[in-house]
Order: C-alpha cells, then structure tokens, then sequence
C-alpha cells in the first residue's frame, strides 16, 4: 500500500536522508526505530509532503503522491499523528473530531465517534472538554481519533507512546492493534523498543539518515549486535 524509494530528503540545504527505502501494506504494523535524531520523524514528514524531498519516489496504492500537497496526500486516505499532537486546545473532543472528519471510504475502516469511543472511553466520558484540559494521554488519543475519524487507509504515527504513563502506553498498545485488526496499514516511529515488540510486525533500523536493517520484529529482537549498536543508549 505505501512504497519509499531512494529517498533523500532534509530541511533546506541540510541533507538528513540518505537513498531510504521501505514498504508496508495492509494489515501490518511497521516500525521505524532509532536513536533520536537519526531521521524518523523527517522519514513521515517527507512521506506526508511536509518536507520537499531532494530525490526519491513515494507512492500510495501505485500512485506517486511526493508531488502532491499535503492535503491532497491525506484526501487519498493517508492519516498523520504529529508527534507534537497539535490538537486545538480551546476546541473540544467533539470540535476537534469535526475537524478531522472526511466521508466514509468503501475500501477503508469506517471511524464513527461512537466507535471510536468505544476505542477510547476516556475521549468518551469527556466529549464537552476542552483540548487545553486534557492530560498528555487523553491528548495523544484525541489526535489519533481525530484522524481515525477521516477514515484513512493508512496511517502514519510519530512517537505514540513517548511521555506516557505506563499504564497508558499499554492502551496506546492495544490501540494500534485495533487499528491492525480492522486492515489499516500502519507505520510508526518509535524509539522505546518494549512498545514496537508489542504492536510490531516488522521493523526498519535507520541511524544519521542511513538504513541500517530490515527484517521481522522477531529476527530484531534476536539480532543482539544490531539492537547494541544502533538502538542502545
């Protein structure tokens, strides 16, 4: 479903990606691992037509979309969960989802708030909240049902579980298998290797823009040199 091809990318002159190429498809959970630093997040960036690329092919479904804008990007059904949240904090649960919500797709997942409440009871029990009001975890749910809610195909996720509470970090866990049992195709970055070993079926290493490996989460977690010399602190 989504394709990265030679791509090179970075901000202005600055190069940041080197020749990066990686796939994932429907009904799998992709993880982007590395130290911080080491690319991830310019890697969705540049998928989701944030960042110009400076060479390489992205293609969703055999279409090219490098080209494209973003919001043309995520019309074709692929969602984006910054890692920054970026939710509307004098906007409510409700307002924030009306934001975010696109008609129903007949080849993808069909998000209602019902159902995504169901998802997240939390977000259920606080529909009249504002975003402002929220903790870390309530907000980091509301940004992912806020782009469930525009019935993606795919979606992009930017560190979901960083400075969450444990306890949270499972439910972010278990939401990202929800999201692989109802077909989306899923890529994330991630640096705590606990959290991708749970939702993940495969993994690609990058360190200082450069790939470093590619394989099952299985085969990485029994890759000890691997996981020491490019995931360690």
């Amino acid at each position: 479903m989504l394709e990265v091809r030679g791509l090179n990318a970075g901000y202005g002159p600055a190069k940041i990606l080197f020749d990066l190429a990686l796939k994932a498809a429907p009904g799998e959970v992709v993880v982007l691992l590395g130290r911080n630093g080491a690319g991830k997040s310019t890697t969705l960036k540049s998928i989701m037509g944030l960042l110009r690329l400076h060479a390489g092919e992205v293609t969703f479904e055999g279409r090219r979309i490098d080209r494209l804008p973003t919001y043309r990007i995520a019309r074709l059904g692929l969602g984006y969960v910054p890692e920054d949240r970026r939710i509307f904090t004098d906007l409510t649960v409700m307002e924030n989802l009306e934001v975010g919500r696109q008609a129903p797709r007949a080849d993808a997942p069909h998000w209602s708030p019902e159902r995504l409440f169901t998802l997240f009871p939390n977000l259920g029990r606080m529909q009249d909240r504002l975003g402002g009001r929220m903790s870390g975890g309530e907000q980091q749910m509301l940004t992912i049902a806020r782009t469930l809610i525009g019935n993606p195909k795919a979606v992009l996720l930017d560190e979901p579980s960083e400075g969450l509470a444990p306890v949270i970090v499972e439910q972010m866990a278990q939401t990202i298998l929800e999201m692989k049992k109802s077909g989306l195709c899923v890529l994330l970055c991630e640096q705590n290797l606990h959290f991708a070993h749970l939702v993940g079926d495969r993994a690609y290493v990058i360190e200082k823009g450069h790939l470093r490996y590619s394989g099952s989460m299985a085969e990485l977690e029994r890759d000890d040199a691997v996981r020491e010399q490019f995931l360690s602190v």
